[in-house]
């Protein structure tokens, strides 16, 4: 009697192979930081185990140059993950029908995808739906099928592995579902050796089907795990970065925790290179640069020095100054800690009443949305009540700003 035993496969060393895929990308790719090659290799091992979680990150190559190895980079993951779909173009009609074509789930490769969200190309807000919905599993879209009257609504599911690799950036929701590679030109003193696709190309292959080997032996495993996240990842940065975590764990020896570690890396670095919302540049600029400790100001004090700004856009905004009507309703989208607007109230001075803006009323924006600051800077994003010493004249408050000596004068309260 045939013993089943005898013809099970033999364990694949997780951690081991993943190792030698590291290898591979180091052999053609020069990536940033090290904290990249960690996350690329985790990235294709999970492209083999997509059905295991709900999430599936987006992987994007990114560079504000030509010849920076984004290309380069996407075809060597072309050659470890399953079903690769190259493209340079592509609907998202299209792209519905593959992902639930008899040929299985494609990892679908978007080079060049700067071209897609041009704005020559109109946002192609399709497409960008398509990339969302797709990061979550389960997610669908309803396209029309049949023809003339005899039309049916029909979901098309829209969940696969997506890597991506272009110029500039990205629309934000799709940047907040990737982990985010920014490549740069290879300096004078770094070298890699040139891909050939017929010789290298098959080295890569043998790679994928050991990693797809290795993926049917952990997949229980992986299916449904909950790694351990590091401090401080929570919200849509864990989303994405949970299914690699689960592949590390899987692999064992030191990924888990260079894993770890370098989860902790990118996702810092993608926040760095994120430019602030036009509404956080404001918040941020009213606490450090404006209003620096002060519990009040009129809306008239607040524009000059917003507009004095160098380096900010209030003073050009299309063409225009930034008005009190465009700075209500900039503050009108962002709530006091009572759950109201911020709005205009009346500051009574010795000249008279203006109106201006408390920041007490600021507090809890300052505090939610922008960067931490300053212990000075964050006097109000910190306490709500503000401490109020005397009454000064609306001409004196331009000296609300100088930090350097003691604290500034304040405005009394309306009673």
């Amino acid at each position: 009697m045939n013993d089943p035993a005898q013809h099970a496969p033999s364990p694949i060393d997780g951690a081991a192979l993943l190792d030698e895929v590291e290898r591979f990308h180091r052999r053609f790719n020069i990536f940033p930081r090290e904290a990249a090659y960690v996350a690329v290799t985790l990235w294709d091992a999970h492209a083999h185990l997509v059905d295991c979680g709900d999430n599936t990150a987006r992987l994007a190559f990114l560079s504000p140059e030509p010849g920076s190895g984004k290309s380069r980079a996407l075809e060597i993951v072309e050659a470890l993950v399953p079903r690769p779909l190259a493209t340079v173009n592509a609907s998202a009609n299209a792209l519905f029908r593959v992902v639930t074509g008899e040929e299985g789930r494609p990892t679908i490769l978007f080079d060049e995808i700067d071209t897609i969200f041009s704005p020559k190309a109109g946002g192609n807000e399709d497409l960008r739906g398509f990339l969302n919905s797709g990061y979550r599993r389960g997610a669908s879209s309803l396209r029309c099928v049949g023809e003339g009257a005899n039309q049916s609504a029909v979901p098309f599911p829209s969940f696969c592995a997506v890597a991506m690799a272009g110029l500039g950036s990205l629309p934000d929701t799709i940047l907040t579902r990737s982990v985010i590679i920014r490549m740069r030109k290879r300096a004078p003193n770094e070298h890699i050796e040139p891909y050939r696709q017929r010789t290298n190309g098959k080295e890569g292959h043998a790679l994928r089907d050991r990693l797809a080997a290795w993926a049917d032996q952990v997949r229980a495993q992986v299916t449904d795990a909950w790694p351990e996240l590091p401090e401080g990842i929570s919200d849509r940065p864990a989303d994405v970065w949970e299914p690699l975590l689960a592949v590390a764990e899987a692999a064992g020896g030191t990924w888990p925790e260079r894993a770890r570690a370098a989860c902790v890396e990118l996702v810092a670095a993608a926040k760095d290179g994120e430019p602030a919302s036009l509404g956080v540049q404001l918040l941020t600029d009213l606490r450090d640069r404006v209003f620096c400790g002060a519990d009040r100001m009129p809306t008239a004090e607040i524009l000059r020095k917003l507009h004095n700004l160098e380096d900010s856009p209030w003073g050009d905004m299309d063409g225009r100054h930034l008005t009190p009507r465009s700075l209500a309703k900039m503050l009108k989208e962002y709530v006091t800690g009572a759950n109201e607007p911020i709005r205009t109230r009346p500051i009574r001075t010795t000249s008279g009443t203006p109106r201006g803006y408390y920041a007490e009323d600021l507090a809890d924006a300052w505090m939610r949305y922008c960067p931490p600051s300053s212990p000075r800077s964050a006097t109000y994003a910190t306490s709500a009540t503000p401490q109020v010493n005397s009454m000064i004249d609306v001409a004196d408050t331009e000296h609300v700003a100088d930090t350097s000596a003691t604290p500034p004068p304040v405005l009394s309260r309306t009673a």
